[in-house]
This record gives structure tokens, sequence and C-alpha cells, in this order.
């Protein structure tokens, strides 16, 4: 193996991707793809840009929805990559970006209500965490909000549950992954941690332990 150093212009290194949904000003709803999330508990930290609408909007009214995308709504998701619901649209977005208000319809998504929140749900992504963002602030280098929201509730399509159970079957769950701008899905499963709560089974229904 043999290193080189270089300077990529992002650091997506494959990273979940998420849409969140939140409340405008005027009560419509936005929806915006963002793959800068990552779970401490019952925590999301997430980091998005400061001139668009999601971060105006968290800044506001905490009220969150993390959606998870399937591979499956990719498209989906990038109809939506180049529109802000941000008006006038912001000065560093105005070369590459649109204002879009109706982005469920853009996107082709179907909004659902949620439970604790005002935001609705992405009814087609199978995971959906409603949430709250009790902190926000800016990152070291001015350009990025920091949220860290913490999860509500948690919505998951019944074909990714371990039946009977509270857990994601991770073998039936596939995230949409974001890789250096690029959309991947899963491969298949090469191992398990030592801390898994759901251990691959064997013919005789006992745990595979390697």
């Amino acid at each position: 193996m043999t290193h080189v150093t270089i300077e990529p212009s992002i650091l997506y290194v494959g990273t979940p991707v998420a849409l969140l949904s939140t409340v405008n000003d005027d009560g419509t709803v936005n929806l915006a793809p963002m793959s800068s999330a990552w779970a401490l508990g019952d925590v999301v930290v997430l980091g998005v840009g400061r001139p668009g609408q999601t971060a105006h909007n968290l800044e506001h009214r905490p009220d969150v929805v993390i959606n998870y995308p399937s591979p499956a709504q990719w498209e989906a998701v990038e109809r939506i990559a180049g529109l802000t619901g941000r008006s006038p649209v912001p000065e560093s977005k105005r070369a590459r970006f649109r204002f879009e208000r109706e982005k469920f319809k853009a996107a082709g998504l179907t909004p659902v209500p949620s439970e604790r929140v005002d935001p609705p749900r992405v009814a087609e992504c199978p995971l959906q965490f409603e949430a709250t963002a009790d902190k926000v602030e800016v990152d070291a280098g001015g350009n990025f909000l920091i949220i860290q929201a913490r999860v509500l509730q948690i919505h998951a399509d019944e074909r990714i549950v371990v039946p009977g159970t509270s857990y994601v079957d991770p073998g039936a769950w596939s995230p949409l992954i974001y890789n250096f701008r690029h959309y991947f899905g899963l491969g298949g499963e090469l191992g398990e941690s030592f801390r898994t709560e759901t251990p691959r089974r064997g013919a005789d229904d006992r745990p595979l332990r390697r």
C-alpha cells in the first residue's frame, strides 16, 4: 500500500444520507438532503450549511424529522439536491441552486403526519426519527451549524424490524450512502461487532459467534 498526500474538496468518506424536514416561517415545510449526521445515544448530531433554509428553520423552531432513505430512494434525493427553500437564493448558492418551495412534490415523496413534532415524516423512508434541536451552535469555520437533535420517537418499516423487538435488523436495512458525492447501497455483511444485540443465527437457532 502506497499513500500519497491529497487535498479533496469534500470529506464524505461514506456517510448515510438523511432527509431533514423542518417548518418554514409561513408554516410550509422544507425538505433537505444532507449527509453529515451521526448518533450519540439518543442524540443525532447534524451539520447543515448556514445559508440554507434548514439552518434558518432550526435556529427559530427546534422540531425536525430525520428521515433515512434506502438506496431505492436515491433518485428522489437527487431531484432536490440542487434546490433550496431559501428565497432569495443565498449568494453562495446562486451558481448551482434554484429556489423551490414544494420540495416534497419536487422529490416525488409523500408527507405523513408526525406524532410528537410539527414537521411531517417522509412516508417512503424506512427509518424516521422525530427529534428536537436541543443545542444549535456555529462550527469552528463559521460556515455550518452543528445541531444536537434529541430523538423523541422512532418509526421503522416493519420489514426491517426484528419481529417482536425494537431492534432494526441490519440484514434487512440498508442505508443510502453518500460516498465522495456518489450514491451507494451496502454490500454483503462482513461480520458483526462483539456488542451486537442482533447476532446472526445458525441452523440450530443459536447465535453464530466467531
